[in-house]
C-alpha cells in the first residue's frame, strides 16, 4: 500500500517519543498530526479527516480507552491501534472490546507499527469497497445492510453495528449453512489469531447472538474447535 496521503492521528503524552515516531512516519510518506494528551487528541480528531488513529493508553486528562470510545462514537470504521507500556491481559482485552484493531507494547519496532498501519488501512479500504456491493440482505426476520452497517428487525428501528460486528456478520452470511472457520475470521478481521484476538471474536459472536435472538429461527452455532455456522429455519 502507498502511504502517501494517508492521515494518521498520533496521540502520545511522551513528547520526545511522539516527535520521533511522528517524524519517522512522515519520512515514510504518512501525514501525521501529533497530540500530547487525550483532550487535545479528540479536538484534533474532530477538526480533520484521518485514515487511522494511534493512541497511547496511559495519558493525563483523558486516557486512550476513553478517547477511543469518543472516536468510535463519531466514526465506527476508522482503525485504532493502542500503544501500551504494559501487556496486561485485562488491558488488551478491554481495548479490543472498545473496538481497537490492534495494539503494540512499548518498546516496539517502528517498522512493525508501520506495517500494521499499512495492513489496517488497506483492509479498511477493501472492506468499504466490498460492503458497497451489498445493501440489503435478508436473514430471517432481519434486514442486514452491510453498506450502512445496520441490522433491522421487522419494522423496528435499525441497530447500528460496529465495523467488526458488521464484518463478522457479513462473513457468517457469506458462509450461511456452511462453516465459517475461526482462523479465517480472525485473520481477515483481526489480522491475527492469537489468544487475545480469539477472545475478542468470542465477545463479538456473543453480541451478534444477542442482536439476532428476536428471531428464534436464527442460530449462530458453535462448531467446537473449528468455527461457526449461521443457521436459519
Amino acid at each position: 500500500m502507498n502511504a502517501r496521503n494517508k492521515n494518521v492521528l498520533l496521540v502520545e503524552d511522551d513528547l520526545n517519543f511522539g516527535t520521533v515516531l511522528r517524524d519517522y512516519l512522515r519520512l515514510n510518506g504518512y501525514k501525521v498530526v501529533l497530540a500530547r494528551n487525550g483532550l487535545e487528541g479528540y479536538e484534533k480528531f474532530k477538526k480533520s479527516e484521518f485514515d487511522i488513529c494511534v493512541l497511547d493508553v496511559m495519558m493525563p486528562y483523558k486516557d486512550g480507552f476513553t478517547l477511543a470510545k469518543e472516536i468510535r462514537s463519531k466514526n465506527k470504521s476508522i482503525p485504532i491501534v493502542f500503544l501500551t507500556a504494559k501487556s496486561m491481559k485485562d488491558d488488551v482485552l478491554k481495548g479490543y472490546k472498545i473496538g481497537a484493531d490492534d495494539y503494540l507494547t512499548k518498546p516496539f519496532d517502528s517498522d512493525i507499527l508501520m506495517k500494521k498501519l499499512d495492513v489496517l488501512i488497506h483492509r479498511n479500504e477493501q472492506y468499504k469497497k466490498k460492503s458497497k456491493l451489498k445493501s440489503r440482505i435478508v436473514i430471517g426476520d432481519f434486514i442486514f445492510n452491510p453498506r450502512l452497517r445496520t441490522l433491522t428487525y421487522n419494522n423496528d428501528e435499525a441497530r447500528s453495528l460496529s465495523p467488526k460486528e458488521n464484518q463478522l456478520l457479513l462473513m457468517l452470511v457469506e458462509t450461511q449453512d456452511d462453516l465459517l472457520s475461526r482462523n479465517k475470521a480472525l485473520i481477515e478481521i483481526w489480522n491475527d489469531d492469537n489468544y487475545f484476538t480469539s477472545r475478542s471474536m468470542d465477545v463479538y459472536i456473543a453480541k451478534l447472538r444477542k442482536y439476532l435472538r428476536s428471531d428464534s429461527n436464527i442460530e449462530i452455532a458453535n462448531i467446537h474447535g473449528e468455527g461457526f455456522r449461521l443457521l436459519t429455519s
